[in-house]
């Protein structure tokens, strides 16, 4: 199996913690140059020290803030200008919680900017590179939303699904190009969103959030919750040669919790 990503160059968004550090991880362990992009200089160059090298691989990182896509997009269109992109990943962090109905338009707009406009963005601007190399990945990491909406979650799980059918629109018109796209769908996961979530359900239901993690994994087949480094993984193959016939998908990496296909 063909796992080298070798002389190629990755850009993870929200790369300084979490499931987009995650991926960042892997994808160096493949052999991968990474160019890290978030919004904390300074987090930014702790976790550019963190990455495997042992290959020669180079790392870089980008500072952007995702809730302004002005600035999100001068950076990456002066960077792209000078640099390929191989391999985007497109990771923000997801919308504050609440039901739909009471979510006020604007934190619909708010999360549709910070989501789709800067995916959208990125993406316009790193095609060309991919188109010219023969060879592209683009992950998007969103939500099991996608395919059962989480209560609670109003905002986000409309603008995931937003996303997932842009992509899939996507992966039909990149295909020809070499070029796959892909969403990965994060479970139950240690990460910071995850206790925001469980703490929000727990002040919403008063109850412990040692309750809340009981009922949670109570809901996981493999009767625990994921750990970033797994959801990583499954971003790096992904991203590899191996995947090249994998496009348009929605991959649930969520210990088999999901109730449907």
């Amino acid at each position: 199996m063909n796992l080298d990503l070798t002389k190629k160059t990755a850009l993870v968004c929200g790369s300084t913690q979490g499931l987009g550090y995650a991926s960042a991880v892997e994808l160096a362990l493949l052999g991968c140059n990474v160019v890290l992009m978030a919004r904390n200089e300074d987090k930014l160059k702790e976790s550019v020290k963190t990455l495997d090298n042992s290959r020669g691989q180079q790392y870089q990182y980008l500072v952007a803030d995702f809730s302004d896509t002005g600035t999100v997009k001068l950076v990456i269109d002066e960077f792209a200008k000078k640099n390929a992109i191989h391999i985007l990943v497109n990771n923000t962090g997801g919308p504050p919680g609440g039901a739909a109905l009471t979510a006020k338009p604007e934190e619909f707009l708010a999360a549709f900017n910070n989501h789709l406009i800067n995916n959208h963005n990125l993406t316009q601007a790193v095609v060309p590179g991919m188109k010219a190399a023969g060879f592209g990945r683009i992950i998007n990491i969103i939500s099991t939303s996608v395919k059962n909406p989480i209560a609670g979650l109003g905002v986000s799980n409309t603008i995931r699904a937003a996303v997932a059918n842009w992509a899939k629109t996507l992966a039909s018109e990149l295909g020809p190009s070499g070029i796959t796209v892909n969403n990965v769908l994060p479970g139950f996961t240690k990460t910071v969103r995850a206790d925001y979530v469980i703490s929000a359900k727990a002040k919403a239901n008063n109850i412990s959030e040692e309750e809340v993690m009981k009922q949670l994994v109570a809901e996981i087949p493999v009767g625990r919750i994921g750990k970033p480094e797994e959801f990583g993984a499954a971003v790096a193959f992904l991203c590899s040669p191996a995947a090249a016939y994998i496009n348009g998908i929605n991959l649930p990496v969520d210990g088999g919790r999901l109730g449907c296909l």
